[in-house]
């Protein structure tokens, strides 16, 4: 059961807030439409960190803000690396490991919800690639470290990230979701 504190909403609160500054000035060749929704772009962050335990989340904010102080946009950062007009920002080691545990996790979940989850791969590996190589040592070593634990205790957090996101939504599951669409797929079929 995540952690629902009045606390570490205040503290996912501030981290979306960070990002939410720096994502609206981003100027990409394909403007995200997350870009014009505020609400969207505040929900898919909160569902990004809403996994991650406390300690990592107080080094995610503290790299956010000397971020900032530095007068770096994290995000402009990964959209640039995305569109290929910059240089890697970080050849860290970790950030294959971490990519190929959590597209294996991905490819589970489209595995067992195809409609839910249809063809998230390629594009799924290349945008966390480049939002790993915007983070900070500390925070890929403490992010590598949980998906380790999580793997080694049998957890998918990917999975896990969207079954909140879900819930969010008001699905009971992502069973429920997947339920949901194939009935919207037959009552399609059946209509044609």
């Amino acid at each position: 059961m995540p952690d629902t504190t009045p606390l570490r909403a205040a503290l996912l609160n501030r981290i979306i807030d960070a990002e939410w500054e720096m994502f609206r000035s981003v100027k990409a060749s394909e403007p995200a439409a997350c870009q014009e929704e505020e609400g969207t772009f505040r929900t898919m962050r909160w569902m990004s960190h809403a996994v991650l335990p406390n300690e990592l989340l107080e080094a995610l904010r503290f790299h956010l803000l000397e971020a900032a102080q530095a007068g770096r946009n994290l995000m402009t950062e990964k959209y640039a690396r995305m569109e290929g007009l910059i240089p890697s920002l970080n050849e860290s080691p970790l950030i294959p490991e971490i990519v190929a545990l959590e597209c294996t996790w991905m490819q589970a979940l489209n595995r067992r919800y195809p409609l839910t989850f249809p063809g998230m791969g390629n594009r799924f590996q290349s945008y966390l690639a480049c939002e790993l190589e915007t983070l900070s040592t500390q925070v890929l070593e403490g992010y590598h470290a949980l998906l380790l634990a999580a793997e080694a205790e049998g957890r998918n957090l990917v999975e896990e990230r969207y079954t909140l996101l879900f819930q969010r939504m008001g699905h009971a599951s992502i069973e429920a979701r997947e339920h949901q669409s194939r009935l919207a797929m037959i009552k399609c079929c059946r209509s044609q």
